[in-house]
């Protein structure tokens, strides 16, 4: 049987932590920042974890 081929978009996108969640980065941050408030844009900064109800998703695309 072939192997079975991990998602691209989703490797460069989500990262594992120690423990076994996945790691992913807040979306909104790449352009048009002017006319967000710095609170915004400071809080979207912070990595976060995929929500449970996505994280059997995601494992599929990363292969786990």
């Amino acid at each position: 049987m072939p192997k079975v081929k991990t998602n691209s978009g989703a490797k460069k996108r989500f990262k594992l932590t120690g423990t076994g969640k996945i790691k992913r980065k807040h979306a909104f941050k790449s352009h048009i920042l002017t006319k967000k408030t710095t609170k915004q844009k400071r809080n979207l900064t912070h990595a976060t974890l995929v929500h449970p109800s996505d994280e059997n998703r995601v494992k599929a695309m990363l292969n786990l």
